[in-house]
């Protein structure tokens, strides 16, 4: 690209020279977005000025100003918080931070347009350089360790049954990473629809090379310093999660096989029977009426609303599945209204795509259109009415089994075209047609638009009440809408390993409400296996008991004793902690920022930190590195730079640790080892069978005293709207005193009276100042406090 012709504007830079365009402006402070066409004289109508686009996923709206400088051959782009060099000649770039600092550098960009029919063939090209050492965090929901360098990936929602560990692609696409280089972070969003690949430094070990198969590359370059930082940004840039119902978060089950409503009544009844806290059971595809979605099949589930009402009155939801796909089947009025509104994807003739998913045939609702998404909210309406408490989104990829060929008009040779009707995994054609776009490019945000158009829809039906929804596939943006599960796994010990650089990968794109099924959904699961996972699960933000059709029942009682006992221990801890989970969805809300969160995001100069991927932090404080290998009652942890209380389970306290360092960790069957930093504080709450609100009765702070100390409580009605209190606590150890101090902000009336707290790291306590009462046994302070405590004082030469 040779620059011609630079526009500057307050807001926009745009470089042209005779093919190409590059566009520079400033979204967000830290945050440019670099939109590159380097075809675009052959792909528009107006070169060298672009056409609008339309992002998915970007919901930051406006632009900050820019200072526009030429020396030479050199255009420097300065915004607050970052700047971009650009080499006029070549069209390539360097991403600066307000330091000065190079955080990465474009070495080429090009592109090439192919005629064909029925649509050209695009592909878009830009590398990276991948300097040695820089590690390459994220990329959403993909296989491997936290270190994406050295692997290759394609963003193509693909349904997969089942997945491996190194299966690619996966379910969602999100084409988002988190650059780490000596301790600083930046960060690289590829806001592309279409289908596109990524070589992260495999090929050649000094690139990273990503290909889009559209005609655009339109980038946004994010400033740290620190990887929460770039963390923040993408959120506040693809939209911060909201903060779900308190009832998602607790015990979930569900199994593809529970085929009638006595099934439902029974594995409540299950539950209860053995004193097992639950909250939700969902209904998979046997509740359809010949899988018709939005259907009850009325001999195996007479009355939904009254089957809601019997599970709510033992405190569980029901979550109905939801697929896209429609049967073709002449007087069912959703069909009928879809096809009449004609908004249906069609063939590139233009009739209706017929397909086959569970119904047979099958269409599908185009829900990349607005009108579409309106349209499939207002759906929800009857469920809604039924006492559905949430709704699961599957299929939505969109799967699609098999699609009755169309083979299309002749060319001007004569002949059928070779591309017409080409499919990629268990999906609709790349010619398919969606309005006025092609399957191509709009495939990965299918599954987006469905979970837009039921969240706003939920919005609209049920005001008083916050949506749940759980999707398999997704792009970018999908945190604003729906929790994710990572699929179909399989009942293996690598599944649960690998869980966790998975779902830390999706917590790295803002994705908070993360899990996937316990103890496995395809294979056989024993006991053990159950146990470790659950135990794991315990810090999952979406903890669900999930199986298939076929396989082994695996609800916590199948396996026996002593692993019933053991599964229970594990949910019971889950509910113990939920006041800490629902304060850190609250915090992911604010700031986009998972629960579940890699070490590097608060030791990223740590090499040792960055590549620990089956260990994770929950929060700043709390530090989780569950047993995930058959046999195993030790394990190796790594414990980043800090003093740290070893806290098995929540439970008992051991030895306090310095950090930096490795450790041997002891990890019987009844034992998942945690770690709390110095200075951080947990709530904790009284286990319970389910839940009812986020106003605690019951109240415990954990503290482990250090020089600094902060922690967080939020607290609500458990849904809606209304009123809240955010408690902060605040203090450290200073010349050999203890203080804390507690703070309110919020309107919720207290429903407490007393609290409870415990500080650990201390050796002796001669005087406390603020309590009712307190005692000190094997290096433990419990106090009782008044709810509303506002200051308290530890004296003793034990202090530290």
């Amino acid at each position: 690209m040779h620059v011609t012709d630079a526009h500057v504007e307050s807001h926009r830079l745009r470089l042209s020279g005779r093919h190409a365009v590059l566009e520079v402006s400033c979204p967000l402070p830290g945050v440019l977005r670099v939109r590159h066409a380097p075809v675009s004289s052959e792909i528009g109508f107006l070169h060298p000025v672009l056409p609008d686009k339309r992002s998915w996923a970007v919901v930051a709206e406006g632009g900050h100003a820019l200072m526009v400088e030429r020396d030479g051959e050199r255009v420097r782009v300065t915004a607050e918080g970052a700047s971009l060099e650009v080499d006029a000649e070549s069209g390539t770039w360097r991403f600066m931070d307000a330091q000065g600092r190079e955080l990465a550098r474009c070495v080429d960009v090009s592109g090439d347009v192919q005629a064909e029919y029925p649509m050209s063939r695009h592909r878009a090209r830009l590398t990276l350089r991948a300097p040695d050492g820089e590690r390459y965090l994220g990329f959403g929901e993909k296989v491997g360790p936290l270190d994406k360098r050295g692997m290759h990936f394609t963003f193509w929602n693909t349904d997969v049954v089942p997945h491996h560990p190194d299966t690619d692609p996966l379910y969602q696409s999100i084409p988002f990473f988190v650059g780490l280089r000596e301790g600083i972070a930046w960060g690289f969003f590829l806001d592309e629809s279409w289908r596109s690949e990524v070589d992260v430094a495999l090929a050649d070990a000094s690139r990273l090379a990503w290909e889009s198969w559209g005609p655009e590359l339109d980038c946004y370059l994010f400033a740290g310093p620190g990887p929460a930082d770039v963390v923040r940004k993408y959120a506040a840039l693809t939209g911060r999660p909201p903060l779900p119902p308190l009832w998602s978060l607790g015990a979930q089950q569900s199994r593809w096989g529970y085929e009638n409503a006595q099934d439902i009544r029974g594995v409540i009844e299950g539950y209860r029977r053995r004193d097992l806290p639950l909250d939700c059971v969902y209904l998979d595809i046997d509740y359809m009426d010949g899988y018709k979605v939005w259907t009850w099949d009325n001999a195996r589930y007479p009355d939904p609303a009254g089957l809601a009402r019997e599970a709510a009155a033992q405190g569980v939801r029901l979550v109905p599945i939801i697929d896209p796909a429609l049967k073709l089947e002449a007087g069912w009025s959703v069909y009928e209204d879809a096809k009449a509104r004609e908004y249906l994807v069609r063939y590139d003739r233009g009739g209706v795509l017929v397909g086959e998913v569970w119904p047979r045939p099958a269409v599908f609702p185009d829900l990349t259109r607005p009108e579409v998404q309106r349209w499939w909210g207002g759906l929800h309406r009857d469920f809604v009415t039924m006492g559905m408490a949430g709704f699961w989104n599957d299929m939505n990829e969109p799967s699609c089994f098999a699609v009755q060929p169309d083979v299309g008009i002749l060319t001007l040779t004569s002949e059928r075209a070779e591309g017409m009707g080409k499919v990629e995994g268990k999906t609709l054609p790349y010619d398919a047609r969606h309005g006025d776009k092609r399957h191509l490019e709009v495939h990965n945000v299918y599954a987006l638009g469905m979970a837009k158009g039921a969240f706003e829809g939920l919005r609209e039906l049920r005001p008083e009440a916050r949506p749940f929804l759980l999707t398999r596939a997704g792009f970018a943006g999908i945190q604003r809408y729906s929790a994710v599960w990572t699929g179909d796994n399989s009942s293996h010990w690598t599944q649960l390993e690998t869980s966790l650089p998975m779902l830390m990968g999706l917590g790295l794109a803002a994705v908070a409400h993360t899990g996937v099924d316990i103890p496995g959904f395809i294979g056989r699961a024993n006991g053990e296996l159950l146990v470790r996972w659950m135990q794991t699960g315990t810090f999952y933000p979406l903890m669900r008991n999930h199986a298939g059709k076929g396989t082994s029942p695996q609800e916590p009682w199948r396996f026996g004793e002593p692993y019933l006992t053991l599964a229970r221990a594990a949910l019971e801890r889950r509910y113990r902690l939920l006041p800490t989970l629902y304060t850190l969805m609250h915090e992911a809300s604010e700031t986009g920022l998972a629960p579940l969160r890699p070490l590097l995001m608060e030791a990223p100069g740590d090499a040792e930190a960055v590549g620990a991927f089956d260990q994770f932090l929950f929060g700043r404080d709390l530090l989780v590195a569950p047993v995930v290998r058959p046999g195993q009652t030790k394990r190796l942890a790594y414990l980043p730079a800090g003093t740290w209380l070893e806290w098995p389970g929540l439970e008992r306290t051991g030895e306090v640790r310095e950090g930096g360092r490795h450790v041997i960790a002891d990890g019987p069957l009844d034992t998942v080892p945690v770690w709390l930093r110095a200075g951080g504080v947990v709530a904790l709450t009284r286990p319970a069978m389910h839940t009812t609100d986020a106003n605690w009765k019951h109240l415990e702070w954990h503290v482990h005293a250090g020089p600094e100390v902060h922690g967080r409580l939020y607290e609500d009605a458990g849904d809606g709207y209304g009123e809240s209190r955010l408690t902060a606590l605040r203090g450290g150890v200073t010349d050999g005193v203890l203080r804390l101090e507690r703070s309110e902000t919020g309107t919720l009336a207290r429903v407490r009276t007393e609290e409870t707290v415990r500080v650990y790291g201390l050796k002796s306590v001669s005087q406390v100042t603020g309590a009712r009462a307190h005692r000190f046994e094997n290096g433990v302070l419990e106090l009782q406090v008044a709810a509303g405590w506002t200051r308290l004082e530890v004296r003793g030469p034990g202090v530290p």
